[in-house]
């Protein structure tokens, strides 16, 4: 059992702690930074930089909490700087990495976007995952349910969706079974963590989007 209550599981790959919060995670769950050239602390959101990882759990609190009580400097054992803007800045990358995912599987036709594409898709039994805009209208959204045994994801915004899909705004999609979609769930649950806590505060002030609609 590790210090967050988890049991390890080997299958789930390498562990590591978070520094914020102490607790034992699978890697692929946390978010990893390194401390670069000029001794600046850098996102690693792909996973691929050089240098040691340091990790936090993708929890705005988690985060600043790194921030304010100078954990990376004691996890890097050395004095680094930290940007003011770091968990504005992580969540902007994480945010880009879901919507480029998600307009991979659209070009590989994993992907459909508009209210009646993405009904079809649920009816077949095609669709693993629903999106729905977080700024689009609770009673529009409600007519459209989780496929069983599938995921939701309603923290992108349908400027952020239609970006996605090559649209002005999209306010329901759908993805397929595929390689694509398990990472689309995992960098999008990475971001989950970031952007409900900021909502729980009030920072989702938004006014509810229409429909889908089409670039012009």
């Amino acid at each position: 059992m590790t210090r967050g209550g988890r049991t390890k599981d080997r299958a789930q790959g390498p562990m590591r702690s978070c520094i914020a919060t102490g607790a034992e995670r699978p890697k692929a769950e946390l978010l990893r930074f390194v401390v670069g050239p000029d001794d600046t602390v850098v996102p690693d959101i792909l996973g691929r930089l050089p240098g040691r990882g340091i990790y936090v759990a993708p929890e705005r609190a988690a985060l600043e909490r790194a921030v304010k009580k100078r954990q990376f400097a004691r996890a890097a054992r050395r004095p680094v700087t930290v940007p003011e803007d770091l968990v504005a800045v992580v969540e902007s990358l994480l945010a880009r990495r879901v919507v480029d995912l998600i307009s991979l599987a659209r070009k590989g036709g994993a992907a459909v976007a508009g209210y009646e594409k993405v009904k079809a898709a649920l009816d077949r039994g095609d669709a693993r995952v629903l999106l729905q805009a977080s700024d689009g209208s609770t009673r529009g959204k409600s007519r459209l349910s989780t496929p069983e045994g599938g995921r939701w994801i309603g923290w992108l915004t349908s400027d952020e969706l239609g970006l996605a899909f090559g649209r002005q705004t999209v306010i329901h999609g759908a993805l397929g079974a595929g390689g694509l979609t398990s990472r689309v769930v995992e960098e999008a649950t990475k971001l989950q963590g970031l952007r409900e806590d900021e909502q729980s505060r009030g920072g989702a002030g938004a006014p509810p989007a229409g429909k889908d609609k089409t670039a012009t």
